[in-house]
């Protein structure tokens, strides 16, 4: 940075460090005493008493110490924590608080009660191995297995009954006491959907009031609307949009030397060097518009080579998009549609015809919508496509043969809500 120059501006790639190193973030939480950067987990589960262990009449206090010894243990702070069936009242959570014992997300498995008389009154244990079976649900088929199970104690329908009665009258103040971090899932379906929405909770982020600059890339083959919901992100939310065709042609027009460099290729319909666009958008991307309020992009990179070398210059994105659509709905949408060169008004013969045959007659089209120049562009976008979805990973796939509005909603959703969690696939520490 240079001290001599005034207004001093902060480098563009000083927010993307902080967004990566969560400083803002950091910043946000600085008074409180659990401030760890590491993506942990720390979930308490909340199940009726058919699957809960059972606890002596131990004294809340001594609970609390040996919880907070265990969590305090290495394994439990580099790779979080799953507590299960504790709490089991309010106090015993005002006192995990006092501790400065604190979730990120509390699960409670509800079903009818019925359902958990059933399933306590089918439980069978493995006395060798203290593995669970159920007479209807999951019955061993090893008939020496078979043999040797046993019912375990207190599931008789008398003591499940009582022990549901002191669960429901504890549930509500539990859920009280969590009430911004807990969601209730039915627990009535198969084990694998009931892990599906949980997972899914568990790996969602809280709302951040940290500040949060958006770089968005568009990704999509030619007709997916890429031009249309960058607008509509831009004037909704007051992010920079650049095309980097249009950019490009921006640059020419304005008579720069660099525009002087670019001319000859769009006046011959060349493809402009790669270190000429990426010249050209790094000056874009640094200015103070970008910079405070975002950017979204489309048109570019629209190869691996191009998008690494984006990421090179320091313009990493934080929200990556692709809209999937059908060869055939992109050759329908584009081969279709002209414009009218009186008025500037777009038309298209299937979707939106012209309003007269007099304005029907004077439509022309452009001819970079003939179908033999999309099924070229096609092709090279189904080639590079691969290589851009393993470098963007984490990036969200729309689809885009919906009504406009509908695909803007649902970037809308990921653009506002922060993006979820990625786990190392690693074991949390169940206890």
């Amino acid at each position: 940075m240079d001290q001599t120059a005034r207004p001093l501006r902060i480098p563009p790639e000083m927010g993307t460090y902080a967004e990566k190193h969560g400083i803002f973030d950091l910043m946000q939480v600085c008074d409180t005493l659990n401030l760890c950067s590491a993506v942990c987990l720390y979930i308490i589960f909340f199940f009726s008493p058919h699957v809960c262990v059972i606890f002596q009449d131990i004294p809340n206090v001594l609970w609390i110490k040996l919880v907070e010894e265990r969590l305090s243990k290495m394994d439990c702070i580099k790779r979080g924590w799953l507590l299960e069936g504790f709490p089991k009242t309010r106090e015993q959570a005002l006192l995990l608080q006092e501790k400065g014992i604190s979730p990120e997300h509390v699960v409670f498995l509800e079903a009818p009660d019925a359902v958990l008389i059933e399933r306590n009154l089918g439980k069978r244990v493995d006395p060798e191995t203290g593995a669970v079976y159920h007479t209807t649900f999951d019955w061993p088929s090893n008939e020496e297995v078979q043999g040797r199970l046993v019912e375990p104690p207190g599931i008789s329908e008398e003591e499940t009954a009582n022990k549901l009665l002191e669960y429901r009258r504890n549930n509500q103040a539990l859920e009280n006491t969590y009430h911004y971090i807990h969601k209730v899932f039915n627990a009535d379906q198969p084990c694998v959907d009931v892990c599906s929405q949980v997972l899914t909770f568990v790996l969602s982020r809280h709302r951040s009031v940290a500040p949060f600059t958006p770089r968005i890339l568009l990704f999509g083959p030619p007709g997916s609307g890429k031009s249309l919901q960058a607008e509509l992100i831009s004037q909704k939310y007051n992010i920079v949009n650049i095309c980097c065709g249009q950019l490009l042609k921006a640059v020419v027009a304005d008579e720069t030397s660099l525009g002087e460099l670019i001319k000859p290729y769009l006046e011959n319909g060349e493809q402009v060097p790669d270190t000429i666009v990426l010249k050209v958008l790094a000056q874009r991307l640094s200015k103070l518009d970008c910079t405070t309020q975002g950017w979204v992009l489309h048109d570019f990179p629209r190869d691996l080579d191009q998008a690494e070398k984006l990421n090179d210059a320091g313009f990493i994105p934080n929200r990556v998009f692709f809209l999937d659509l059908p060869n055939e709905l992109c050759i329908e949408r584009l081969t279709l549609r002209a414009i009218d060169p009186v008025t500037g008004d777009r038309y298209h013969y299937l979707y939106k015809a012209a309003p007269s045959q007099q304005v029907q007659s004077r439509l022309q089209r452009n001819p970079r919508d003939s179908e033999e120049d999309l099924l070229r562009r096609l092709a090279i976008h189904h080639d590079n496509v691969h290589d851009l979805q393993e470098l963007y990973r984490d990036a969200v796939h729309v689809n885009a043969d919906q009504d406009p509005h509908s695909v803007f909603e649902v970037l809308e959703s990921r653009l506002v809500n922060r993006p979820p969690k990625t786990v190392k696939r690693q074991h949390l520490t169940h206890f």
